[in-house]
């Protein structure tokens, strides 16, 4: 029977004229297949675009507002290309590299270009009851923040098309295999029992890392250390950062792939971890320097956020207080002195942030864990030793992609560009009135 007339008859003369084999088939493939959950489903939809707006507009106005007015508009043409390109190569074959079985180190081939990812009731082992192709776009909206928080470290003087380049390859060669490595359950770390619920190793620890490397190897933008480098609207960054700080909760909460007891309680502990980490940074400011600042509490907000982040489907409400504040102690003293001390120009702070409230919460979080949320799988050591081998690991592997693009494109910006400013010179656009 032709399949154009089979969809307008009544559901009893279909499987009428469906062969006895075939239904017998379709059963047991149905037996075999565990039903995906409409709530896990809109709930993994609903986070995966929370996380995507993280990044846009989230990243997008957090960076711009902190730039100068010359190169706002830049970060945005770097985080959309960026975001473009991770697109691509997370479908092609990021999310196979990561995601399928293989071995201890990065996935097979079997999802290269999204091969059985539609049409299908497949679903992923780590989120059974929702379909894979959920699974697949919300470990994208990770996949492209993660690198987008890099742009922060590169801002005011990397071209365009050397980011288009390093973010196709770092996704490849940095993103995906530490993805596998951490969550996969083939992953060397993840045999290990390393524990990191929603990122703090693999998207902070990795893209603080890569930061830190991007920014010396690019160096210093003009000017450093002497001409004032300050926010040129902080009310876009205050914008963008209630965004990234409300997109933060699908970002941890998702991480339970279902709607569920414990997905709650990692937004709930999110929540804690952020206040925990702007009320500590406000007290170190104003300890500091008599002041309490809107930009440095919401940095401490950030910090907390970023903490507790590999922790918060472990962890209760005293443990993300200590986390929290842990980071935004830590974070502070980073921020205040990683510059000075080293000469590199992190235009942002991305290491001094994400690398190192990275490493705080993966760090803590086998010393908070309860076993009455989750198992608890690792000790100290073992989290110390997978945050420390992804971090050497990203920074190499950075390095090596920088310098290889380096050869067949320049990286940075000619110097009389970078002095009128990224905004007029890539883009032919300005903020400035009759510019």
């Amino acid at each position: 029977m032709h399949p154009r007339l089979i969809r307008h008859l009544p559901r009893c003369a279909v499987l009428a004229a469906v062969p006895a084999a075939a239904l017998a088939q379709a059963a047991g493939a149905a037996a075999t297949t565990p039903p995906t959950s409409g709530g896990d489903t809109a709930w993994m939809l609903v986070c995966t675009v929370l996380v995507l707006l993280m990044t846009m507009p989230g990243i997008i106005l957090f960076y711009g507002g902190m730039l100068r007015t010359k190169n706002a508009l830049s970060v945005v043409a770097h985080t959309i290309a960026g975001a473009a390109m991770v697109t691509l190569v997370w479908a092609a074959v990021g999310y196979s590299l990561a995601f399928s079985p293989g071995n201890g180190w990065f996935g097979g081939l079997e999802r290269v270009l999204g091969s059985g990812l539609l049409g299908t009731t497949g679903v992923h082992p780590l989120a059974p009851t929702v379909p894979e192709a959920a699974f697949f776009m919300f470990q994208l909206a990770f996949a492209i923040i993660t690198f987008a928080i890099i742009l922060g470290a590169t801002a005011e003087r990397m071209r365009l098309g050397a980011t288009v380049v390093f973010s196709a390859l770092w996704s490849v060669v940095v993103y995906a295999p530490v993805a596998h490595w951490v969550w996969h359950p083939t992953g060397w770390l993840a045999a290990m029992g390393h524990m990191d619920f929603a990122g703090g190793t693999v998207v902070h620890i990795a893209s603080g890392a890569s930061a830190l490397v991007a920014a010396w190897v690019l160096g210093p933008r003009l000017g450093f250390g002497r001409d004032p480098m300050v926010p040129h609207n902080l009310m876009i960054t205050v914008l963008g950062g209630g965004l990234l700080w409300a997109g933060w909760f699908g970002f941890n909460a998702g991480s339970a792939f279902e709607a569920s007891g414990r997905a709650a309680g990692a937004l709930l502990v999110t929540q804690v971890g952020a206040c925990a980490g702007a009320a500590t940074w406000g007290l170190c400011e104003y300890v500091r320097r008599g002041q309490w600042s809107v930009l440095g509490t919401l940095t401490g907000a950030i910090a907390g956020l970023i903490a507790i982040t590999p922790a918060s489907g472990f962890v209760d409400i005293p443990g993300a207080l200590a986390i929290g504040a842990c980071a935004g102690v830590v974070c502070f003293v980073c921020v205040v002195s990683f510059k000075a001390r080293t000469g590199i120009d992190d235009a942002l702070d991305v290491f001094a942030l994400h690398g190192v409230g990275g490493l705080v919460g993966t760090v803590l979080t086998p010393l908070f864990a309860s076993a009455a949320i989750a198992p608890v799988t690792a000790g100290v050591w073992t989290n110390t030793l997978g945050a420390l081998a992804v971090m050497a690991y990203a920074a190499g592997a950075t390095w090596l992609i920088l310098r290889l693009i380096g050869l067949v494109v320049r990286l940075r910006v000619r110097a009389e560009h970078e002095k009128v400013g990224l905004d007029i010179a890539e883009h032919g656009e300005t903020l400035s009135p009759g510019a």
